[in-house]
């Protein structure tokens, strides 16, 4: 099997394009072997949060693999509660202690609610003193305002924004926003949260019959090749192999473009932004006693 690419970030850091997200895989123990799973295929790359409940799954998972630590990129995620000055320097203690490490490559900001300019100057400070490697945004496509405020108020640009991203959403808007900062797209939903309508499409049909691959690894690919950094959840080892067997083959500029007609700037995840707060706050007890 093909070894998957690596992309700069924007302060030099090198980080693996393919990962395993671990978003709705149920539990520790799950995700541990959902985790080992994928390194042993050559995954090097896992993207976890506070809020999946499933970080010491991932810790115990990469110090059960035997791999180097420093050839595993982890991604975590703070939960709005842990955002403000003091605040989340000590939840990423908190998370290091959860997750095992010594250092953990990326945390980003869950959401953008609370005091979330607070939080970013603290992942400043960690950033400066090596406890994390890089930092970054998730949700922060859906209110550009709030995006504008945080890049006004940082010193260090995010290395990333995670979005929902996917042929049906291509997050150009974002992108064009992002792109003075060199800031990257991560996708999650990134075939649409399994939806079959996109799954289906003809393109990805001709397409998986003309390279002898399956509809998903079609998709999957458009994502490398569009540049982002993309980390499809699974706990089922054959979908766990079938997802990382993309770097055999290419698409032509021609296909690129042909699947670029897809975008109609549609969500899946669609939560009305007026109502974020409440519902992020509904979480916080159970996250914190995690």
């Amino acid at each position: 099997m093909t070894q998957q690419t690596y992309v700069e970030l924007n302060n030099g850091v090198k980080i693996p394009q393919f990962g395993l997200g671990v978003f709705l895989v149920d539990g520790d123990d799950n995700t541990e072997n959902a985790v080992i799973e994928a390194l042993k295929l050559g995954y090097r790359h896992i993207d976890t949060a506070h809020a999946y409940f499933n970080e010491r799954g991932v810790g115990k998972a990469i110090k059960k693999s035997g791999i180097p630590r420093e050839e595993i990129f982890v991604t975590s995620k703070l939960w709005p509660f842990e955002f403000g000055e003091g605040i989340t320097y000590k939840a990423v203690e908190e998370m290091l202690k959860r997750l095992q490490l010594e250092y953990i490559d990326m945390v980003l900001l869950h959401h953008p609610m609370k005091d979330y300019v607070g939080a970013w100057k603290d992942l400043e400070k960690l950033n400066r003193d090596g406890k994390v490697k890089a930092i970054g945004i998730s949700n922060f496509d859906k209110d550009f305002e709030r995006l504008d405020k945080l890049l006004k108020n940082a010193t260090i640009y995010p290395a990333v924004c995670q979005s929902e991203c996917h042929p049906y959403q291509t997050q150009q808007k974002l992108r064009d926003a992002l792109a003075p900062y060199k800031t990257l797209i991560e996708a999650y939903y990134p075939i649409g949260h399994g939806d079959k309508t996109l799954i289906d499409e003809s393109i990805f049909t001709k397409l998986a019959q003309k390279y002898n691959k399956t509809n998903v690894q079609i998709i999957l690919r458009w994502h490398i090749q569009y540049g982002n950094i993309v980390i499809p959840k699974s706990s089922n080892p054959i979908h766990i192999k079938e997802n990382y067997d993309i770097f055999d083959f290419e698409l032509t500029p021609e296909e690129m473009e042909e699947i670029k007609k897809l975008d109609a700037a549609k969500y899946y995840f669609l939560v009305p932004f007026e109502k974020y707060e409440e519902i992020m706050d509904s979480y916080n007890e159970k996250i914190a006693n995690y």
